[in-house]
């Protein structure tokens, strides 16, 4: 995996997110100002004015922008625990539907900016991811592909995978390949014809290239609100708990320490694997919550994150705080 650099740091540097970033790395770290630019992956030029423009706007006193620094802090911590790229955390607040609102929203300012021309970009499913199509403002970019890595849903009451993948390809005016197929199938043989006979295998080749994954992580225990579990009846659902799973990422289940549950649904789902998902340049994992803290970090250990969109009650409990 690779950093990703920004194709629009210009626009983004304007943002109050990376000025207090900025600011934070180079008052409360004792970080160098090429040693700020480094790590933020922008000029020194950028972080000379970042830096300027906090202390025109009073951002910079005894405190970075109250009420903002405790997330500046916590990402931080999380980008030094977890070996991360970048953290990007939002305040706590409110119930799971609310998580996802105020994280998918992060993401999609992020996705805004972090996408490039000739991206090839593989996205996964979940309410967060759903929730960032109302932030996501790309500018216009040429050569761009999303595919997607998972199959889809019949029901019109919970999101389809395949309509996400389609409404961001559409705001970012790109190619788009869609996972024709169900999420589960009824059987081991009836997934492999599909792959086989019905040109699914193009979607593997091509998750084999991606740029840029996005992910999310749900959990799966009492109380969860993943959607593959409405998928699936009672017993499967407890018999996977049983069987260690903590996480679902793709409709792939993983135990807390990443490894995959041997259990006969994992035979039936239409997705991409967990080991050719690890391969992508840049992974965005985004997920919310304090239940959510577990499976985060499995899906972290299984396969990797360069980018980590979360809040504060999710980043707090990652790092034993909660």
């Amino acid at each position: 995996m690779t950093k990703l650099r920004r194709g629009t740091q210009t626009a983004f540097s304007e943002g109050q997110s990376l000025r207090l970033r900025a600011a934070w790395l180079y008052y409360n770290h004792g970080l160098t100002q090429k040693d700020v630019a480094d790590k933020l992956g922008v000029s020194r030029t950028t972080v000379v004015r970042l830096i300027e423009e906090a202390r025109r706007r009073g951002e910079v006193q005894i405190w970075i922008s109250e009420g903002e620094h405790d997330c500046v802090q916590l990402a931080l911590a999380l980008e030094q625990r977890f070996g991360l790229d970048e953290a990007i955390v939002v305040p706590a607040g409110g119930d799971a539907e609310q998580s996802a609102k105020a994280v998918g929203t992060a993401l999609g300012k992020f996705l805004s900016e972090a996408i490039s021309d000739g991206a090839v970009i593989g996205v996964g499913w979940g309410r967060t991811l759903s929730a960032s199509l109302s932030a996501f403002r790309p500018p216009r970019r040429a050569g761009v592909r999303v595919v997607s890595l998972i199959g889809g849903v019949s029901s019109p009451q919970i999101d389809n995978p395949i309509e996400y993948t389609w409404r961001l390809a559409s705001l970012l005016d790109a190619e788009c390949d869609l996972f024709f197929a169900p999420l589960l199938v009824d059987s081991a043989e009836t997934r492999r014809r599909l792959i086989e006979k019905c040109g699914l295998d193009r979607l593997y080749r091509l998750a084999e290239t991606l740029d840029i994954a996005v992910i999310s992580a749900g959990d799966i225990g009492p109380g969860a609100t993943s959607l593959s579990l409405k998928l699936m009846s009672d017993a499967e659902r407890d018999a996977l708990i049983g069987a260690g799973a903590v996480c679902d990422v793709l409709c792939n289940f993983i135990d807390a320490a990443g490894r995959s549950v041997d259990h006969p649904i994992a035979e039936r789902v239409m997705s991409v694997d967990l080991d050719t998902l690890a391969r992508a340049r840049h992974i965005v994992l985004a997920s919310g919550g304090a239940g959510r803290a577990t499976a985060i970090r499995a899906a972290i250990t299984r396969v990797g994150c360069n980018t980590l969109v979360t809040d504060e009650a999710a980043a707090r409990a990652l790092l034993g705080d909660a």
